[in-house]
Order: structure tokens, then C-alpha cells, then sequence
């Protein structure tokens, strides 16, 4: 298990209020910040509009739709019995054994049937038996009725519970701030799923597709989950790096290590359905998605860091602001480098379990193309989240000694104008 770590995620709400002057210089810093993040945000918004999928089915989806008959429901089915018998017609002695199920379904037109389905070897050493609710295919369209087929078994109560538990667990540690980042957790997946999913099937650019989202996430989760504050923005522009970091790094790798991305039976898939999708392209996006959790929890706890420690010493320098900054980073990149090997380490455990199954030498198998692309990922995403801790530490004792000088004051004086010009 990685190791854990402790972090600050934003201000203590329990430390004494802060003075008007320590708002007042948080207030102009953020009004900095805002120069150089509202061109990138604009620039995301225009990249959504331009890249959001139209809707219509993608040639991958056109060819996954014609390998199931049209018409196939997924109705749910209990199972009623369970019986082992000779294979019909079987010549082999001793005779090899088939085993059948009678099930009711649960709901669908079908809705009361008893059906006897077939059960392959690998469903029925799971240990299936007499009360179990089953995921069944039914074809509507098979000649002599419709035909029935075991297809998984129902999980839904078991995770909708533990969706329920972590969602109140959350709430009643983490109160509104929880709740608050479980909402960004939504809208993270309806990115995902409605924008960044369906615009890889597409004939866009992945890797403009994935930063587009992957920074449109970081913008309402961030904002959402710590609130409107200087930290939290300090935390954007290091996320925001860290994500073009990545992209960029990782295009070169991709390009020069030749990763052809055809590594899985879900890529093969794929390739499949869709033999002219950039399956480089997809393995880039996996490291730009793959790194938006760990970003954003090593920058939201530098920036909290660096302002915590100009509210303490606001007489530090920028350069002495840096330095202090920096020694709290270095221990957080330590056991953080643990946390993103570790955790692609155990994605590829059936992968590295075969490959120590096979008689070959360390390097060669260390250089192949499945195990070098999780290696490459590892890599890119390790290398960008240790840049990513100066940069926020940088950029923000930047703005919390900018927001001290004379251009900081008029900063806050101009946007102040434009506000006020605004709202009448």
C-alpha cells in the first residue's frame, strides 16, 4: 500500500480570522492570478465548444453496434437451480460434464419466465448456486423466440451501497467541502463521459481533447472543492503546468519509444472497431487523465504551504518565501513519487505477474512494448508532478509579494472599476 501522507488542503477554519490587511493582499494577489487564468479559461470554454462531440455515432460505435443482434436487452434473472449433466452428444470418456441453470426473470417483457440458460466453465467455478441474481442477454430476434444468455452477475446493491456510505462518510468528516468536492466529482465524470470519451472515439486531436477536459475539470472541481481563494488559484496555474507538462513530455515519448498503444485485449478491441483510431494518441490522454488526482493534491497542499507561511512572516522574501516553501515540497514529492509508481504498479499487476511467468531476460521484458508503456507513463507523469511542486511553490510567493506593490494596489483598483462598471 503507498504510503499515506498528511496534507493541508486550505485554509484552517478554526485559525483566527485574518486581518484587513492580509485580505486585502490576498484579494489584489488573486486579482493577478485572474490576468494570466482567464485567457486559459476562455481558451478552454472556446476548446469545448469547437471539440464537443455532435452526437452522432462515431465509426467505432457504428461497428461495435452490429456485433450484438438489434434489440438486445440486459434483463435481471434469479436463479432458481443449478445442475451439472453430460454433455449432449459427447463422445469423450469419460464424458466431458455441461452444466445448465434454470432462472426467472426479474424484469423485461419477460418478465416471470422460467428459462434454462448454459453455463460456461469460467461461471461456474465462480461458485454460482440457487438464489443468485444473474445479468442475462436476451435476443428478441432468434429464430424460435427469444434466446436468453448468462452475461455477469448483478452488482448494483453492493456498489450503490458503498457509493451511499462514502457519499455520507464524506459529508459528516469533510461537511460542506466534501459534499462540495463530491459535486466536482460529478461534473468530472460528466466531462469525462459526454465530452472526453466520445471526442477520443472521434477524429480529434487526443491530446487536445484531453487537456481541453482535463482543464475544465480542474477548474470547477478546484474552485468547487477549496473555494475561491488564493490558494486554490495558486493551485490552478501549477495544475494547469503540470497537465501541459505532461502532454508535451509524454507526446515525445510516445513518438520516440514507438508505443503503438496495442497492448490490451480492450485495445485490440478497439482496433477492431476502429483500425484508424491513434492508439498513441489514446495512451498519451491516459497519462493526462491518469494525472489530474495527483496533481491536484500535491499543488493544493503547496500553495497552502506557501500562503500560510506569508500569513505567518509576511516580511519574508520572495526568495526566503521560495526556500521555506520548497523544504515542505521536497518531503511531500518523496511520498508522493511512492503514490503514482505504486498506484500504476498495482494497474499492472496481472501484466506483471505473466511476464514473470515467461523465461526471458529483465530488460527485455522491462523494454516490451506493454511493459515500457506503463513504465513511459509512470515516468511522465512522475517527472511532471515533481515539476509542478516549484512551479506552484514559485508561482505563488510571486503573488503574495506582488500583491504588496504598487502594482498589486492598482491591480485591485482596476478590477474593482471594471466590477463596479460592470454591475450597473
Amino acid at each position: 500500500m503507498p504510503p499515506s501522507h498528511n496534507h493541508s488542503h486550505g485554509p484552517d477554519p478554526d485559525a483566527p480570522p485574518l486581518s484587513p490587511e492580509t485580505r486585502g493582499l490576498e484579494r489584489r494577489a488573486v486579482w493577478l492570478m485572474l490576468l494570466l487564468l482567464v485567457p486559459i479559461a476562455l481558451a478552454t470554454v472556446v476548446g469545448l465548444f469547437v471539440l464537443w462531440p455532435s452526437g452522432e455515432p462515431t465509426r467505432a460505435q457504428q461497428v461495435a453496434e452490429t456485433y450484438l443482434p438489434p434489440g438486445t436487452t440486459y434483463p435481471k434473472a434469479e436463479v432458481v437451480s443449478v445442475e451439472t449433466v453430460p454433455c449432449p452428444g459427447d463422445t469423450a470418456v469419460p464424458p466431458a460434464s455441461c452444466t445448465t441453470a434454470v432462472v426467472k426473470i426479474l424484469d423485461g417483457e419477460g418478465k416471470g419466465d422460467f428459462q434454462q440458460i448454459e453455463l460456461t466453465a469460467d461461471v461456474v467455478v465462480t461458485g454460482i448456486e440457487k438464489g443468485d441474481t444473474v445479468v442475462l442477454t436476451r435476443d428478441a430476434g432468434a429464430e424460435g423466440g427469444a434466446n436468453y444468455k448468462f452475461y455477469d452477475y448483478a452488482r448494483g446493491t453492493p456498489i450503490v451501497v458503498l457509493a451511499i456510505a462514502f457519499a455520507v462518510v464524506v459529508g459528516l468528516v469533510a461537511r460542506l467541502r466534501g459534499l462540495a468536492s463530491l459535486v466536482g466529482l460529478g461534473f468530472a465524470f460528466f466531462i469525462l463521459f459526454r465530452f472526453v470519451l466520445p471526442g477520443l472515439l472521434s477524429e480529434e486531436s487526443p491530446t487536445l481533447v484531453s487537456l481541453v477536459g482535463s482543464a475544465a475539470i480542474m477548474f470547477v472541481v478546484l474552485y468547487l472543492a477549496h473555494g475561491f481563494s488564493t490558494r486554490t488559484t495558486t493551485a490552478l496555474v501549477g495544475t494547469l503546468f503540470g497537465l501541459t507538462l505532461v502532454a508535451v513530455m509524454g507526446s515525445a515519448a510516445v513518438s520516440v519509444a514507438r508505443l503503438t498503444g496495442l497492448t490490451s485485449e480492450e485495445t485490440f478491441t478497439l482496433h477492431t472497431y476502429d483500425p484508424t483510431l491513434n492508439f498513441s494518441g489514446l495512451v498519451l490522454a491516459g497519462v493526462v487523465v491518469a494525472g489530474l488526482g495527483v496533481l491536484n493534491d500535491v499543488t493544493i497542499t503547496q500553495a497552502s504551504a506557501i500562503w500560510q507561511l506569508n500569513e505567518v512572516s509576511p516580511d519574508l522574501t520572495w526568495r526566503e518565501l521560495f526556500s521555506r516553501g520548497m523544504a515542505v515540497g521536497r518531503d511531500h514529492i518523496a511520498s508522493t513519487v511512492y503514490t503514482i509508481v505504486f498506484a500504476y504498479a498495482g494497474a499492472a499487476l496481472p501484466l506483471l505477474l505473466l511476464f514473470e511467468l515467461y523465461s526471458q531476460p529483465f530488460l527485455v521484458t522491462l523494454f516490451s512494448s506493454a511493459v515500457a508503456e506503463e513504465v513511459i507513463r509512470t515516468l511522465v507523469g512522475a517527472i511532471a508532478l515533481v515539476l509542478a511542486v516549484p512551479l506552484t511553490t514559485a508561482v505563488g510567493a510571486f503573488f503574495a509579494k506582488a500583491a504588496s506593490t504598487e502594482a498589486g494596489v492598482a491591480t485591485e483598483r482596476r478590477m474593482t472599476a471594471l466590477r463596479a462598471r460592470f454591475a450597473r
